[in-house]
């Protein structure tokens, strides 16, 4: 019966071992990022801005979606 027990346990005890693994793993990355200035939400216009913060504009790669076809509107936030 133990044998059975254990087999069923397995799976449990690896998950819990790899989450945790996981999550030391992205505590450290946080941790070691460098960044003294977490930056700050603020809310305008009900748009949420985030303010401060070690993250610049060019860090975030954006690709321009290709205007949308038979809508009518050449404005893009329309388009999706």
């Amino acid at each position: 019966m133990s044998k059975l027990t254990s087999n069923r346990a397995l799976p449990l005890v690896t998950g819990v071992v790899t989450a945790a693994a996981l999550s030391g793993a992205a505590v450290f990355a946080v941790l070691q990022s460098g960044c003294e200035n977490p930056g700050s939400y603020l809310v305008r216009d009900d748009v949420v801005e985030l303010i401060g913060g070690c993250l610049q504009p060019d860090d975030l790669p954006v690709t321009p979606r290709p205007p949308a076809e038979g809508l009518g509107s050449s404005d893009p936030a329309q388009a999706r």
